[in-house]
């Protein structure tokens, strides 16, 4: 027999305790707060119980002998006003926003929809049950303290990120069977491993894997949500990934990915949700309390504030939605051991209240707190609302993407007109961008592809963007790639012009590996994974995503980009936590970096100020005083250039690494040391790294 009680109001949630289940649900402006319990595969709620309590806005119950696995969701009673923000309508089912597992998918229907959806008058309620609908919580057991410790965080400068997508990592490899494909269990098998382990890779950053929806206008055109980017709940995981494993998967994958080194970060999404704009669907804010977690036009609450380009934006100003955002990182941190996050268009968190602060409430609370201040924070900094870009603009302790260095690193290597000087300004930290805020080179996410884009092989390829299976007639994504086809748009058998994509994906890649900052590689630019010139390919679930696990048109990538990450291990000029300035090392003329001209001075104001320079070198050494030095030439035009070694640096130089070479490495012996003072011939389009002994013992 179920017994009620009035519980407590903390935790939110469901929470089990051995003899019963406590609920707890947040509402400021709501009138009652209804609790319906479901069979599996009802279609309806089999008990409806008045939660008994309310206290400091929070209704709350407590159920004897209900047992783990009870499906539950709520019918939330308040006033009917939408010119006044408020959108109550107990004819909608709501999903626990705490729910920390969720059973069955949205089946999209008008009745999902609290006003009369597609009517003339927007504000006239709609009074369909919604329940057969719309999925709903499932209560789970405690969460228990790992019997195995994960590892201590890896330092940022020794982390190198790889971004993927949890079915298109795995939907088609052959070692794994047709059950662990497309699964979070997918992501600990041996042979998705090792390959990580083989290219270096140190930290796997997931698209979002908190429970998101297929936006109905997908569905409608036979497409689905592939990326991810429209939660609905923010602590159960996606169900569509969870295989046989269920949860229990994930929390396997991501400790077996930690006891071979790599971390796990996830891509989280508290900018919005998919709930939309006011027009949007009942899911389960909305329907909670759409004046409290939602920013709503003060001269019109009928409308939501949507910086996001979503339809909304979350409150996270207000306190009680900010707690559930840190509740929700921590909990991806406790139960599952997820090492960082990626916030979506984090501009819109730091909104205090609509304009962008770094001293933001929600900076601040993260910064304070004793489980997210020591996990990784990296920052989309931007969002689509007023002031929105913000590169260089995140307080201690976050890094951020850094789009400045993928598009004059895109730029240079094209041969645009002046943008030596702006690669040079990313090779280096980005100093002027993020010492400003007191931060260091790590600060910046390097990258030169992600999965908001093309791909690495496509920017070799295509000049225009093929977004026609996305059935917008090719409206969507943007024109701005920055790419290039070398003579041919899209594929070729020519072999000239492979060449030359080749040799450009590799220069591309080694900018990306000896920047000094923290290196990101797109899942599949390893085995030049293309998407058919489709730059915004987020509701492609097909072979268009998906990792070819059984072609490799360029089948020495993967090893090239292997010798890269062992070159940036073993060099730690190239993963310095100071910025290079051009200040002396010690009593020698010898500075932590020299910028070099092809014919062996250093470059001048002319040189810099010459915006059709193809050609320069970076001298560097690493934090300790002229321990090791490297030299890296580049040169992006599209014949050979001598390039003269000035004697005051001293010599002989050793080269070690060669975009000309399909796999990078230089063999010892390979090729004589280059002599104090002496020339070498730097082929086209290409970049030479070479090692000198320390100046100082």
């Amino acid at each position: 027999m179920i017994v009620i009680e009035e519980g407590l109001p903390t935790p939110l949630g469901a929470h089990f305790d051995g003899r019963g289940v406590n609920f707890a649900l947040f509402s400021q402006n709501a009138t009652r707060v209804d609790l319906c319990l479901f069979d599996p595969g009802a279609r309806h709620e089999s008990r409806t119980i008045r939660l008994p309590c309310r206290t400091d806005d929070v209704f709350h119950g407590y159920l004897h002998g209900l047992l783990p696995g009870q499906q539950y969701a709520y019918r939330v009673f308040g006033p009917w006003d939408p010119a006044a923000g408020h959108r109550f309508n107990p004819a909608k089912l709501v999903l626990d926003p705490y729910a920390r597992e969720i059973a069955g998918r949205i089946r999209w229907h008008d009745a999902l929809y609290s006003h009369r959806h597609g009517g003339v008058r927007e504000d006239q309620m709609d009074r369909r049950d919604s329940a057969p609908f719309l999925p709903r919580g499932v209560v789970t057991r405690p969460d228990t303290p790992d019997a195995i410790a994960l590892p201590a965080p890896r330092p940022l400068q020794e982390t190198v990120i790889y971004e993927a997508h949890v079915k298109a990592l795995t939907r088609t490899h052959p070692a794994l069977s047709e059950a662990e494909r497309g699964t979070y269990l997918g992501l600990a098998h041996p042979a998705i491993i090792e390959h990580l382990l083989k290219l270096g890779v140190t930290a796997l950053e997931l698209l979002p894997i908190q429970a998101f929806a297929d936006d109905r206008f997908l569905i409608d055109k036979g497409l689905v949500n592939f990326w991810g980017y429209q939660p609905y709940n923010y602590f159960a995981p996606e169900p569509r990934y969870l295989g046989e494993g269920g949860p229990s998967g994930l929390r396997f994958a991501i400790r077996e990915l930690a006891s071979a080194g790599i971390e796990t970060l996830i891509d989280v999404v508290y900018n919005h949700t998919a709930e939309g704009d006011h027009r949007g669907p009942t899911l389960a804010f909305r329907g909670i309390d759409n004046a409290s977690y939602y920013k709503l036009d003060p001269e019109n609450p009928r409308r939501n504030i949507d910086c996001t380009g979503c339809g909304n934006t979350l409150n996270v100003a207000h306190p009680r939605v900010m707690r559930m955002v840190l509740d929700s990182l921590r909990h991806w941190v406790t139960a599952y051991g997820v090492a960082g996050f990626r916030f979506d268009l984090a501009t819109s968190l730091g909104r205090a209240p609509s304009d962008f602060s770094p001293q933001a409430a929600f900076f601040q609370a993260v910064q304070q707190d004793p489980v997210l201040s020591r996990v990784k924070l990296i920052a989309e900094p931007w969002d689509i609302g007023g002031g929105g870009y913000q590169l260089g603009g995140y307080p201690y302790g976050w890094s951020e993407w850094n789009d400045q260095f993928r598009d004059n690193l895109r730029g240079f290597w094209r041969g645009d007109s002046g943008t030596l000087a702006k690669l040079t300004q990313g090779l280096s930290g980005s100093r002027e961008i993020f010492l400003p805020s007191g931060r260091s080179p790590l600060a910046s996410i390097n990258f030169v592809a992600s999965h908001d884009g093309y791909t690495l092989a496509d920017v070799v390829a295509y000049e225009e963007k093929h977004n026609e299976a996305n059935g917008e007639e090719n409206r969507d994504g943007h024109g701005h790639n920055l790419s290039a086809n070398y003579g041919v748009e899209g594929p070729t058998d020519d072999a000239r012009i492979l060449a030359v994509r080749a040799r450009q994906k590799r220069n591309m890649l080694a900018c990306v590996f000896f920047a000094q900052g923290v290196p990101m590689l797109l899942m599949g630019d390893e085995r030049s994974r293309t998407q058919s010139g489709n730059n915004n390919a987020y509701c492609q679930d097909n072979a268009l995503s998906w990792m070819d696990w059984e072609t490799d048109p360029d089948p020495t990538l993967t090893t090239f980009v292997a010798n890269l990450a062992a070159l940036r291990r073993v060099c730690r000029s190239l993963r310095r936590r100071h910025f290079l300035v051009g200040s002396r090392i010690g009593e020698t003329a010898l500075k932590d970096v020299h910028w070099l001209s092809p014919d062996g001075t250093e470059m001048d104001v002319a040189a810099w100020g010459d915006g059709e320079r193809r050609a320069f070198g970076m001298q560097m050494s690493n934090d300790i005083e002229g321990s090791e030095r490297v030299l890296i030439l580049m040169n992006a035009a599209p014949e050979p250039c001598p390039f003269a070694l000035p004697p005051d640096l001293g010599g002989p130089w050793r080269p070690v690494f060669d975009t000309t070479l399909d796999t990078g490495t230089v063999p010892d012996g390979a090729r004589p040391p280059v002599p104090v003072g002496g020339t070498v011939e730097l082929p086209e389009r290409a970049v030479l790294v070479l090692k000198s002994p320390p100046i100082l013992d």
